[in-house]
């Protein structure tokens, strides 16, 4: 894990290095999975007040594409709640088409822009609504003899092609490059079916993402909090993941949870982007908090206790989030899925996150995540504009 000193350089390393610094690489899961104090299960007591179904926890790999997994996840969801046999939505289709609109944006952009696994939540939207979806039975994405996405070499193979692009060595671009680049990751994870059977019926994406899947892609909205921008309007997140610089509804931080809780206490569960880097998140025991006292002018003992049970935990202001954002100590690290809420011991609530790490923590791939972490943390949140308190809603103008 990352102290607040430390992960500018960090990013800053890597790049150098030629990694691109994506949503959840493996060098930060990597981290959260082993740096972590001694096992808490048994000092929380967790009791759910809301849990809404979801389907079993996945597995993102080594790739960056939590983005993709979280919000399919969210999406599976969606099928539930409206009465919907779920299916498990190919992630990997979600990301390849994302990777082909990012290519062609680093083009034009003239190199110019993130690169990589990384994402945004909206991302998931907007590919579903341009190349509809596929289930994870028929686009696996593993067509180079792995059991798990394995994604570094596709990455610079890809990479390689679009900056040749960029440099454009012939004076004039041809359109092949885009062929050229598609080639490359199709490759890796597999060409897309023009049409496929299922369950005894023949689709094509696009049919597949009407009749099964069945959502409307103009019912999500994306949200985020910063006090730079004028409130209840949409602003453009300046994170290096929203590669296709979305525009976003901006609202006050306390109205973060306040859309959280409304939502799921009306059956809708929450995409969440944000950063994990925190001393306070803990993958391995399952929770995350903010500590009331910074980690650096901890004690040894008060170091080692710091998940075991419920802690006290520091008071989130605007302008703190405002200022970590600025600094570089929020970044946009990690997507996940709430799909419900939970009170420890004491009372305090928390959320329930699903998490795309597998089942390899100490709540089979879920945590618990307090809401000062929300506030303060998160990057943006995906939603059905239904989940919305009616006020707000009025407010940004969402009908």
């Amino acid at each position: 894990m990352y102290n607040f000193s430390v992960k500018p350089f960090l990013a800053a390393t890597l790049l150098l290095a030629g990694v691109q610094v994506g949503f959840a690489q493996d060098y930060l899961v990597n981290s959260l999975k082993n740096n972590q104090s001694a096992n808490s299960a048994e000092s929380f007591k967790f009791t759910d007040v809301i849990n809404i179904e979801n389907t079993p926890v996945k597995n993102q790999g080594s790739s960056g594409t939590c983005w993709s997994y979280s919000a399919n996840s969210f999406l599976e969801s969606e099928m539930i709640r409206m009465g919907k046999q779920p299916v498990e939505i190919s992630q990997v289709y979600t990301a390849r088409n994302a990777y082909v609109e990012k290519g062609k944006n680093y083009v034009k952009m003239h190199g110019a822009i993130t690169l990589g696994d990384g994402g945004a939540l909206h991302d998931v939207i907007n590919m579903y609504r341009k190349y509809g979806a596929l289930p994870q039975s028929v686009y696996t994405g593993l067509n180079y003899g792995t059991s798990n996405n394995k994604f570094a070499e596709m990455q610079a193979m890809a990479q390689g092609v679009l900056e040749a692009a960029v440099k454009n060595p012939n004076g004039e671009l041809s359109p092949n490059w885009v062929k050229a680049y598609t080639a490359v990751l199709d490759s890796y994870l597999g060409e897309v079916p023009q049409s496929f059977d299922y369950k005894g019926k023949k689709y094509t994406p696009q049919s597949f993402a009407k009749e099964v899947v069945g959502i409307n892609p103009d019912d999500y909205v994306e949200i985020s909090s910063f006090k730079e921008y004028p409130y209840y309007s949409k602003f453009v997140l300046m994170v290096p993941d929203n590669w296709s610089l979305d525009m976003v509804y901006n609202v006050k931080m306390n109205d973060l949870t306040a859309i959280i809780d409304n939502a799921l206490k009306n059956g809708y569960t929450v995409g969440w982007a944000g950063d994990v880097s925190e001393k306070g998140f803990s993958w391995k025991n399952g929770v995350a908090y903010i500590p009331a006292k910074n980690f650096a002018d901890m004690t040894a003992e008060e170091k080692e206790n710091i998940f075991k049970g419920p802690q006290p935990e520091m008071e989130i202001t605007e302008d703190m989030r405002q200022a970590a954002f600025d600094n570089y100590q929020t970044q946009d690290d990690h997507g996940m899925h709430i799909v419900g809420l939970t009170k420890d011991q004491n009372g305090k609530e928390y959320y329930i996150i699903k998490n795309s790490w597998g089942a390899s923590n100490d709540y089979k791939g879920y945590m618990y995540m307090s809401k000062n972490f929300v506030k303060f943390k998160t990057t943006a949140i995906l939603l059905n504009k239904g989940g919305l308190p009616k006020e707000l809603a009025k407010k940004m103008d969402i009908k």
